[in-house]
């Protein structure tokens, strides 16, 4: 297939929060985000809506819906056929908030600083 590689962030702490957030979540909800992360990886950057959505400056956003709840899990690509999982969110609302778009930015500058890419 497809053959990308999907990465957690891990900040210079230690901590990855895309493999937290999903830790966090119920095990259906879990279960669900998984598969779509397969489904990334397999497709890449032609996976695209309702799954996958560009939001601006090569950040985009995984959509994973079950029952009244939908997460979202941000990521950006790097060479290589490498996605790196930013940070993921829960909303009900339609307008992925600014604050999340801005957190996943910050988190690619420090992964490319820090020497990955």
């Amino acid at each position: 297939m497809g053959g990308f590689e999907v990465i957690f962030y891990q900040k210079a702490s230690g901590e990855e929060p895309a493999q937290e957030f999903i830790l966090s979540l119920d095990n259906k909800m879990r279960a669900k985000i998984n598969s779509m992360i397969s489904l990334l990886e397999d497709n890449g950057t032609e996976l695209r809506k309702p799954y996958s959505e560009h939001l601006e400056d090569g950040i985009f956003e995984l959509r994973v819906k079950f029952a009244s709840n939908i997460s979202h899990v941000l990521y950006f690509f790097v060479s290589g056929k490498r996605i790196i999982l930013t940070h993921g969110f829960i909303k009900k609302t339609q307008k992925t908030p600014r604050m999340e778009i801005d957190r996943a930015k910050i988190y690619r500058d420090d992964y490319l600083n820090r020497g990955n890419n």
